[in-house]
């Protein structure tokens, strides 16, 4: 269990990226160099950078964590205060009964904690459950139906990342009941966690449509090719100027806003002199701008 996962250092952050994709952890210390096992869930807790969400941004936006680290996660959950007095009411509520809990309250427990983990150490020591012919032709169509949800889209919305979150929570599930064998209603099950918790962290503020690329590459496929249309924009308006070799970045940046539709950042204009100067077709020299 790690909290406060976004202020975790550069260094240490990066060492889990071996541990959650290969499930091994390097070590050289004192001239030893090994590698050890490390196969171990990971639950993490992050708080929005700007100490409250914000709608209009994404996932990535918000927390601020590489997409590289977060798309590694089976599952991510958003705990939002809704403000609502019902909702501040369980909250209080269940606060308060960590404290003081009355003798019918007592009673009506439904399961003893030291049960519980008694339960969950006995399904992870001694219950090692496999997938059944069923289950795994329920997970290949799962997975060929999220790669059909993003082809008519033209955007990718599944890769084989997903496919093993989905056979790591079936199997889970599988656990939980103490089964020998993974079925259907495992994959079930895994379905709906991870298709639940998409709906949350991986949908785009803008559109409102679920975009797994938010998690993947940062950024979700609205956002990319408005990026796009904007260098191509800037290129054009580069180009119309005739033979000029060197303009002034802020005198650009001007003509661009006052011929762009929607309002342009210094942030947006920036990256799209990235996005020509990656093409070789400019270079920036301080408040110059340049063609190659």
């Amino acid at each position: 269990c790690i909290d406060e996962f976004d202020k975790m250092n550069d260094s240490t952050r990066s060492v889990m990226h071996e541990v959650m994709e290969q499930q091994t952890l390097s070590i050289a210390k004192a001239g030893i160099i090994c590698q050890l096992n490390a196969r171990t869930s990971i639950l993490a807790a992050a708080n929005p950078v700007e100490s409250q969400w914000n709608h209009k941004k994404t996932t990535i936006e918000n927390i601020q964590l590489p997409h590289t680290l977060l798309s590694r996660f089976d599952l991510i959950f958003l705990m939002l205060d809704p403000q609502d007095e019902a909702y501040d009411r369980r909250l209080a509520h269940h606060l308060v009964s960590l404290y003081y809990r009355s003798e019918e309250e007592m009673e009506e427990e439904y399961l003893d904690m030291a049960v519980l983990r008694d339960y969950i150490a006995y399904a992870r020591t001694y219950v090692h459950p496999r997938l059944s012919e069923e289950a795994s032709q329920s997970l290949i169509e799962a997975y060929v139906d999220m790669r059909k949800i993003g082809s008519g889209r033209g955007m990718v919305s599944a890769y084989p990342r997903q496919l093993e979150s989905l056979i790591r929570l079936a199997e889970a599930y599988a656990k939980v009941r103490f089964s020998e064998k993974v079925e259907n209603l495992d994959v079930e099950e895994a379905k709906r966690l991870h298709r639940e918790a998409l709906k949350q962290s991986a949908t785009d503020p803008r559109t409102g449509i679920v975009d797994i690329s938010i998690l993947t590459t940062g950024m979700s496929a609205t956002a990319r090719k408005r990026k796009e249309e904007l260098a191509q924009a800037l290129k054009k308006l580069i180009q119309s100027k005739g033979k000029t070799l060197a303009m002034r970045y802020q005198l650009l940046f001007d003509d661009l806003r006052s011929e762009s539709e929607i309002a342009i950042t210094k942030d947006m204009f920036e990256e799209a002199l990235q996005a020509l100067a990656d093409e070789d077709f400019l270079t920036v020299t301080g408040k110059t701008v340049r063609l190659l």
